[in-house]
């Protein structure tokens, strides 16, 4: 299996942004995760399309856009001209889900949904055909720095088996992404449960050399049978 390490900009120095995306970049990650938070599905506000626009010419990978927002539609134009390659979104945050989805793909963007720790998998029976991304919360969203929790293993489990099926179904790719508490002492058993792509904010930014925490990441990745 192909692994993807996607750092999270949430905790990076929010000061020079473009240069902490190069810097992973050039550390070896292979997306960016940009965290939007609205103040109102989750107690934080962060960053909007103006700044995924203004980190676009330093990312020369996918950006991963997770709207931690509500309501979701209007946002979806404005990421997608913003340079934004995935967009994903809470079951919770829109009325009509399968419009949204339908909304992000026809804007030029992969649609993923996204589940909280306690959200159940039952969405995916009715829409996982038509996701590129389905992303797991192992905290509770709104900020960085959280632990990861434990039960998460075994939605990942689940996740990777309706993931499974709607491959074989439809020959399509579908991410298994994991946001929370990631880090070098846990991937490995997070990937054995099934994910594929890793987004990691503090284990990454909060070191002094993004290239050997990037590089300690892949090489637990290595021991995965």
């Amino acid at each position: 299996m192909a692994y993807r390490i996607a750092p999270s900009l949430l905790s990076a120095d929010f000061a020079r942004l473009g240069e902490e995306v190069q810097a992973v970049i050039d550390a070896g990650a292979d997306f960016i995760h940009f965290d939007v938070m609205d103040n109102h599905y989750v107690p934080n506000l962060t960053v909007g399309p103006l700044v995924c626009a203004a980190i676009k010419p330093y990312a020369t990978v996918p950006i991963d856009v997770h709207l931690m927002v509500s309501p979701v539609d209007a946002l979806v134009g404005e990421f997608a001209k913003a340079g934004a390659t995935y967009i994903t979104f809470h079951p919770e945050a829109t009325r009509h889900i399968d419009r949204t989805i339908a909304l992000i793909r026809d804007c030029g963007c992969k649609p993923g949904l996204v589940f909280n720790p306690a959200t159940p998998l039952d969405y995916l029976d009715w829409v996982v055909d038509q996701l590129d991304m389905v992303l797991l919360m192992s905290v509770n969203p709104g900020f960085a720095g959280q632990s990861f929790i434990p039960y998460t293993l075994e939605k990942l489990r689940s996740a990777r088996h309706h993931i499974h099926a709607a491959q074989q179904r439809t020959g399509r790719e579908i991410l298994l992404e994991v946001d929370g508490g990631v880090k070098a002492d846990n991937i490995g058993a997070i990937a054995e449960a099934g994910a594929d792509t890793f987004v990691a904010g503090s284990a990454v930014f909060t070191g002094n050399d993004y290239r050997q925490t990037i590089s300690a990441l892949r090489v637990a990745l290595e021991k995965v049978s």
